[in-house]
Formats: structure tokens, C-alpha cells, sequence
């Protein structure tokens, strides 16, 4: 009845007195955002296949390209000014504005967030890489600078040039780690960075990227660096860090300097071999051009799908 001729389209005005007339069930959140879209075209029409995009959870094409047309004007305030959320809803606003640009997406993302599947992955990456470490740590009684240590290069988890005939090797190296230092600060992005990640992108697409940066790393020092032993999660760890580079670049500068200092310049140099720094620059050349290709992006246009494919092809 209100649109006669079948166009798909009806004003704004007489959506909005349709809602309230009929007191239609529709989520707030999800009204606030059509009507944005609204706003957002030349008419200020609302369109009806938006209307069942929005409402069954699906973003369409047309409401990706209005995302990123960056024209509308959001009908509530920010979202942080919503008050009175408890402490997850705290903790999923806190992930939203960390890893999203735009107010448009962190809403959305506040709004149709989940909690099934869990961001289980990174947290079950880091308890093993602590257990592994306590293991090693009680067995040989040393707790820094564990590659001086003859019994613990013996290990088959760690990764050597020597050793990429045993293809485990070139995964299970993330589990081991030089010290309580290197630990500690893996531990610390991957529980501060890569949870959020995981929450906003799903498990499988940090997952693969994760687990690309650690082959990377192996795989770089076996043509670059030969004679050095590989252990650590750093090339997983910087995979990650580079997909969210704006936030960490500084953080990760000095620890690329600690590496390449403990790698030339070692506090102990006759007492074993100095493990490789090339994870770190292999995991960040990983995380810009995989993250930009297999995360999920909230906008499109013609400029980003040319970059995704001479990503890929790459």
C-alpha cells in the first residue's frame, strides 16, 4: 500500500510513522541504522531490501558502499555514551573502538557481537607456550636464555635449518621461547591484541593468520638466516601486530631491536647459538599483506578489491 508502484523504496517520515503506529518489534539499534542509511542517499527514501538485510543480521553490498561513503550522520550519540552496560558489554565496546575505524562499524559490531564461538584460540596458544616453558624451565632449571642450554636445543620442538626435513619442526618452534622476557612479552600481545582480533574477526581467520606468521618465520630463516635456531611465537606475534599496526608500531620497534641485539650481540656469546630475529620481519610482512587479504573488511570499494587481489597474487 505504501508503495504503489513497486519501487521498493518509501520516505523515511512514513517508515518511521509506520513503526510507531503498529509498534513494530524492531531492534532500536537496528532502526537507528537504517534510517542512516536513509539519510545517506540522495531521496531519503528507506529501501526494503536494506530493510531485510538489516533485520536478518546480513550487510549487504549496498550497505557496505554506504558504510564507506562516510556520509551519514548516526541519529544516537557515539557509543560511548551508552551507559549503564555491564562488564562484557564494557569489555566488547572496549574490543569495538580498538580494532574498528568507524562509528557506523563499531556500532554494528556492538549490536550484533556473540559470544558463541569464543576467542579461545589465542588464550589456548598462550597457556601451552607457559606450560611448555614451566616444563622446560623446572627440567633444566634455567629460566633465561634457555637456547644455551644443551638439552633444550635437543628438543624436538625447536626449529633449525638443519632440522626442516622433520616438517612438525616448522610450527612447534612457537611453543619454545629464549626466556621469561621473550615470553612474557609474546604472552602479552597475543592476549592484548590478538583476542580482540579474534573476537572481531572469528577464530578461523586468526587462526590461519596466526599460524601463517610462525611459518613464515621458519621457512625466512631457512634461507636467510642458516645457522641460527628459531624458537618463539614472535612470527605469529607480529603477524598479528602488523594487522594492527597503527596501535603497537612503537612497541614492536624495540623489541625487533632486542632481538637483532641478542642475535649479533649476545650477553653470553661462547655459551650457545643465538637465536634468529628474521620471524619477527617475516610475521609483520605477513600480517599487513594477509591481514588486509583474509580479515574481515567493513567497507568496499573498487580501490580495495584491486589491492585484494594484487595481495593474493602476491
Amino acid at each position: 500500500q505504501l508503495d504503489p508502484e513497486n519501487t521498493g523504496f518509501i520516505g523515511v517520515e512514513t517508515f518511521a510513522s509506520l513503526v510507531h503506529s503498529h509498534e513494530l518489534p524492531l531492534d532500536p539499534a537496528k532502526l537507528d541504522m537504517l534510517v542512516a542509511l536513509a539519510q545517506g542517499n540522495d531521496e531519503g527514501q528507506v529501501c526494503y531490501q536494506e530493510l531485510v538485510d538489516l533485520i536478518s543480521s546480513k550487510r549487504s553490498s549496498s550497505f557496505k558502499r554506504a558504510i564507506a561513503n562516510g556520509q551519514r550522520a548516526l541519529p544516537r550519540d557515539v557509543l560511548l555514551d551508552e551507559t549503564g552496560l555491564g562488564f562484557y558489554k564494557r569489555f566488547v565496546r572496549y574490543v569495538a573502538y580498538e580494532i574498528l575505524p568507524c562509528e557506523m562499524d563499531r556500532r554494528w559490531y556492538f549490536y550484533q557481537h556473540r559470544t558463541c564461538p569464543p576467542p579461545v584460540f589465542m588464550a589456548a596458544v598462550t597457556l601451552t607456550q607457559i606450560i611448555v616453558f614451566l616444563c622446560y624451565g623446572a627440567r633444566l632449571n634455567k629460566w633465561v636464555l634457555q637456547t644455551y642450554h644443551p638439552e633444550y636445543m635437543k628438543s624436538p620442538l625447536v626449529y633449525h635449518p638443519g632440522h626442516r626435513a622433520r616438517a612438525w619442526r616448522f610450527l612447534t618452534y612457537m611453543f619454545m621461547h629464549v626466556g621469561l622476557e621473550q615470553l612474557g612479552f609474546n604472552a602479552l600481545l597475543q592476549l592484548m591484541i590478538g583476542v580482540p582480533l579474534e573476537m572481531v574477526h572469528g577464530i578461523l581467520r586468526i587462526s590461519f593468520l596466526y599460524l601463517a606468521g610462525v611459518l613464515a618465520g621458519s621457512l625466512t630463516v631457512s634461507i636467510t638466516d642458516m645457522r641460527a635456531p628459531l624458537v618463539g611465537g614472535s612470527g605469529g606475534v607480529y603477524a598479528l601486530c602488523s594487522a594492527h599496526l597503527a596501535n603497537v608500531v612503537m612497541v614492536m620497534s624495540s623489541e625487533v631491536g632486542r632481538a637483532v641485539w641478542l642475535r649479533f650481540s649476545p650477553p653470553l656469546p661462547a655459551s650457545g647459538p643465538q637465536p634468529s630475529f628474521m620471524a619477527h620481519l617475516a610475521g609483520a610482512i605477513v600480517g599487513i599483506s594477509m591481514g588486509l587479504t583474509i580479515l574481515r573488511s567493513y567497507e568496499e570499494s573498487l580501490q580495495d578489491q584491486c589491492g585484494w587481489w594484487v595481495l593474493l597474487l602476491s
